[in-house]
């Protein structure tokens, strides 16, 4: 076999050729857009800690309410002590007393719930919330 091509070593047409499509393929690959731009990615990045903060502040207003207030008092608990417990739940237990806060606040201005039982079901949160952070510190 002939090692030689018009004058050339074997060898070299081969890197030779791939210099040639190399830059192009460069070109083609930087006009592609990409499939998630940066603003997205930022933005997917940033919803955990939006969720997180949002079920926090849930929870944190059912407790600061005039009804939580009450209840707080009633049971002899320090509202600061419950909200920087509420701050060590996590995610998921977040999540779900934020859900509860939610439809009890949601239950009693539509009428479904008395008083007494919005400061249960506060009562109880504040027991699970404190409970949670116990077991959490074990």
């Amino acid at each position: 076999m002939n090692a030689r091509v018009s004058g050339v070593p074997r060898c070299w047409v081969w890197p030779c050729a791939w210099r040639r499509v190399s830059p192009a393929r460069a070109e083609a690959q930087e006009k592609q857009e990409h499939v998630v731009t940066l603003d997205e990615l930022k933005k997917q990045g940033a919803r955990p800690a939006e969720t997180r903060q949002a079920n926090a502040d849930a929870i944190r207003h059912l407790l600061s309410s005039d009804a939580g207030q009450k209840a707080l008092k009633s049971a002899e608990v320090d509202y600061q002590r419950v909200d920087k417990a509420v701050g060590q739940l996590s995610d998921e237990e977040l999540a779900k007393l934020a859900d509860r806060s939610r439809r009890a606040e949601n239950d009693f201005a539509a009428g479904l719930i008395s008083a007494k039982t919005l400061a249960y079901i506060i009562l109880a949160t504040v027991v699970i919330v404190v409970i949670i952070v116990l077991v959490s510190r074990i």
